[in-house]
């Protein structure tokens, strides 16, 4: 499950872990939100009573998204009619 709001200045999206089957512990909540220059996530851990932030840039989370689709490797994305 997950929700989206509209701030002001960022778009805030919220993982939930809803569980699957045979999942002994269900994780924290993951909260994502959008910037204009940047990407934060932030997830509380329980261990530290403290919350754990990333930040990404644009460029990294372009990166992330082109990752997921592609085989292992070592890559470097180029706008279209860019040569590396």
């Amino acid at each position: 499950m997950f929700t989206i709001e509209h701030d002001f200045d960022a778009t805030i999206v919220t993982l939930v872990d809803e569980g699957a089957p045979r999942q002994e512990e269900l994780r924290e909540d993951i909260v994502i939100t959008a910037f204009e220059d940047c990407i934060t996530l932030r997830q509380f851990n329980p261990q530290r009573n403290d919350d754990v932030v990333i930040t990404l840039s644009l460029v990294q989370l372009r990166d992330l998204g082109a990752a997921l689709n592609l085989p292992e490797g070592s890559y470097r994305l180029t706008p279209k009619g860019q040569t590396p």
